[in-house]
């Protein structure tokens, strides 16, 4: 696309999305020379915030929705994270010979540091704040961002270069990419999700995997052998053409990871081959709370090595690391009963991830925007550990179709009112888990603005 940034001067290219990502987007293509226009569906009341922080940049605007004539004029089009590439609109200036790309594409092109990229439907945030905590406790200098909030377009403009680029990709993200190779490529797991979105499962999956689409010799994929999914994705072809390591938590496959390579949890230990010998590293001091954490640790560890962190800064790391908050978050414990925020888990795969943490009675607050997603995954858990099952948001029905017949159920018409008889419900003992598995746009801005009003409320009882 381009060689170098040098290249963008004078460049009529149109921005399409003015989130985040479209206002790093703006500012870096307009410090560099292009003749830069931004298009939203939103009016610009919507986007005041995000104007204002544009400035007087000399930028041009198309808000409200997105005209062709707009897009026809334009040497690129770059798309902004959260709009779906498969709008009419977009096809119709694909066929007029326009060349829309995506944020991540765009970005990547320029950075010549190794990039680490992480995909997958559950864990890459917690994963990748690992990577970055045992990289700088070694003293490697490096950069996180993606999907989790900071674009990858941050980087360009960052004055401080690092020597390890950790980016998150989403689905959404890898639907435009086209030449970008991370070095390594870790895919944590694969569930149902975004079903919202996309149209089928099989076009979620075909999605994650354009992550594989140039990869080469030089390739390092760390895959976990535990989720059948994401087994099944390495057998292609584009896979195969670089090395992979694997990571599990069963012990029978101990022989054959350590005989290529990869991470094995036996007990409370890990053992780590990323060279000719095998290492072992303690997990028994471990904050963090579920099996699945192990999970991220493994993974987190296979790359740090492969980048040269020290053996000693990845126990440090194991040892102290809590989590990251909204994620299995413990609250406080009043009256014998524990409290945990898991606002994040977004999807049915979350949930199951967190009921398998908790050996005490459960009773959980679910529910939220509704995403089409089927939650009869659930009901085998619901049925062995939930107590009483507190539904709320519009998903409130369906997951009462799906999970009523397995426990005491409510649906309850506020999320306060939820929490509330969550606690009147629960015993000492017991665990109030709040653990949605839908995303929070029903009745909240994100999944943090419901997870600290959740912390809020549990924080004024006695």
């Amino acid at each position: 696309m381009f060689n170098d940034v040098s290249q963008l001067k004078d460049k009529r290219i149109l921005v399409v999305g003015l989130g985040k990502t479209g206002v790093s987007l703006a500012r870096f293509l307009q410090a560099h020379g292009a003749q830069v226009t931004v298009t939203d569906h939103k009016s610009k009341p919507e986007l005041s915030t995000q104007l204002e922080s544009l400035g007087d940049l000399p930028v041009k605007y198309e808000l409200g929705g997105h005209s062709p004539k707009i897009f026809l004029n334009q040497d690129l089009v770059i798309l902004s994270p959260g709009v779906p590439s498969g709008l009419k609109i977009f096809e119709y200036a694909r066929s007029q010979g326009i060349k829309i790309t995506g944020e991540l594409e765009f970005a990547a092109q320029f950075i010549k540091e190794p990039i680490i990229a992480l995909t997958g439907t559950n864990g890459k945030t917690t994963t990748a704040r690992l990577i970055e905590q045992m990289l700088s406790e070694s003293g490697i200098k490096v950069w996180v961002g993606g999907s989790m909030g900071t674009p990858l377009t941050d980087y360009l403009r960052s004055e401080e270069k690092a020597q390890v680029v950790v980016t998150e990709v989403s689905s959404f993200m890898l639907e435009t990419v086209d030449s970008f190779t991370p070095q390594n490529i870790l895919f944590m797991n694969l569930a149902e999700n975004h079903l919202d979105r996309y149209r089928s499962m099989e076009e979620y999956v075909n999605a994650k995997r354009r992550i594989f689409k140039n990869t080469n010799q030089a390739t390092t994929s760390i895959l976990n052998a535990d989720d059948n999914a994401v087994v099944e994705l390495a057998r292609d072809p584009a896979v195969q053409r670089g090395r992979i390591f694997y990571f599990s938590r069963k012990h029978q496959l101990e022989p054959q990871i350590m005989n290529i390579g990869g991470a094995v949890n036996i007990g409370h230990e890990v053992r780590v081959r990323t060279g000719p010998e095998i290492e072992y590293f303690n997990i028994k001091e471990m904050k963090m709370r579920g099996k699945h954490s192990i999970e991220n640790v493994m993974a987190a560890i296979l790359v740090a090595r492969e980048h040269g962190a020290k053996k000693e800064a990845i126990q440090t790391v194991i040892n102290n690391f809590k989590g990251l908050p909204h994620r299995l978050e413990y609250v406080r414990k009043v009256g014998g009963v524990q409290f945990f925020n898991d606002s994040k888990a977004t999807n049915v795969h979350a949930v199951l991830r967190a009921l398998d943490s908790f050996d005490e009675n459960v009773i959980l607050i679910a529910g939220g925007k509704e995403t089409n997603l089927s939650f009869e995954a659930l009901r085998n858990h619901v049925r062995r550990k939930v107590k009483t099952l507190i539904v709320v948001g519009e998903a409130k029905e369906r997951i009462n179709r799906d999970l009523g017949d397995f426990s005491e159920t409510f649906l309850i018409g506020t999320f306060e009112e939820a929490v509330l008889i969550a606690y009147q419900k629960s015993r000492i003992g017991d665990i109030v888990l709040l653990s949605p598995g839908c995303s929070s746009t029903d009745m909240f801005d994100s999944f943090e603005e419901r997870g600290d009003y959740f912390k809020e409320i549990v924080k004024k009882f006695n």
